[in-house]
C-alpha cells in the first residue's frame, strides 16, 4: 500500500487566532502537518534555515514585533535555491503592488484569505508539487498585466504610487527608494500618463480604485 508523502507547512501570520484558525482547517487534510508557526517575517526566515518545511503559508503585512515584509522574507526563503521551502502567500492583499512583489521575490502562489478551505489544500499541494497556484482573480490580473504592458504600473512606478499615498514627498520617496528626485518626477509623469490624470491626489484615488495599491 503506497502511503501519501506528507506536506510539512509552516503558518507565518502575526495574528494568533488566523494561525489557529488555519490550523484547524489544514489539520483536516490527511497529508498536511502543520510543524511550525511564525509570528514575524523574521522568525518564519530562521525557522526554514534549520529545515522541515516543504510549503510556508506566508502573510504580507506584519505589525508589531518584527520589521520585515513579507515578500522581502519570500525572497530571504527562496534565494536559498534548490530543496528551499516553497512559499504560498496567504493575505487579504489584491492589489497590483502586493502581487507582483510576491511574485518577483518568487512566490510559489498567491490566495487570499477569503479563499474555501478546499481551494487553500489544492494551492497548497500545487505549490508543494513546484507549481504555480495563483488565485483565479490574481491570475486574470497578471494576465492582463502581460496582454497590455504599456498600459500598465510597473513594480516601480507602483512603488512610488504607494509612497505618494501615504503622504511622503518626492525628496522622501527619493531617500526610500535611493532614487535621484529627478528619477522619482520622472516615474510620477509616466503614471499620471498612463492614469490619465493630472494630479498626485488624482493619481492615488484613481490606483485605489483599480486596485492597484493599499487603500
Amino acid at each position: 500500500m503506497t502511503t501519501t508523502p506528507t506536506i510539512r507547512l509552516l503558518l507565518a501570520d502575526d495574528h494568533p487566532v488566523v494561525r489557529a484558525g488555519l490550523r484547524a482547517v489544514l489539520d483536516t487534510e490527511p497529508d498536511f502537518t502543520v510543524v511550525a508557526e511564525a509570528a514575524t517575517a523574521e522568525a518564519a526566515v530562521e525557522r526554514t534555515a534549520s529545515g522541515g518545511v516543504d510549503v510556508v503559508l506566508m502573510d504580507l503585512q506584519f505589525g508589531t514585533g518584527g520589521s520585515m515584509h513579507g515578500s522581502e522574507a519570500t525572497a530571504a526563503i527562496t534565494a536559498r535555491g534548490p530543496g528551499a521551502p516553497r512559499v504560498l502567500v496567504l493575505t487579504t492583499y489584491d492589489t497590483d503592488a502586493d502581487i507582483l512583489a510576491a511574485v518577483e521575490a518568487g512566490a510559489s502562489g498567491y490566495l487570499l484569505k477569503d479563499a474555501p478551505p478546499e481551494e487553500l489544500a489544492a494551492a497548497v499541494r500545487t505549490a508543494a508539487a513546484g507549481q504555480s497556484a495563483l488565485a483565479p482573480a490574481v491570475a486574470h490580473r497578471l494576465m492582463h498585466r502581460m496582454r497590455t504592458p504599456g498600459e500598465t504600473l510597473t513594480k516601480r512606478e507602483l512603488e512610488v504610487l504607494e509612497l505618494v499615498g501615504e503622504g511622503l514627498s518626492n525628496q522622501q520617496i527619493s531617500k526610500r527608494l535611493f532614487l535621484s528626485q529627478a528619477t522619482v518626477k520622472s516615474h510620477l509623469v509616466h503614471v499620471f500618463a498612463k492614469l490619465g490624470v493630472e494630479s498626485r491626489t488624482a493619481a492615488v484615488a484613481k490606483a485605489r480604485a483599480h486596485h492597484l495599491i493599499r487603500r
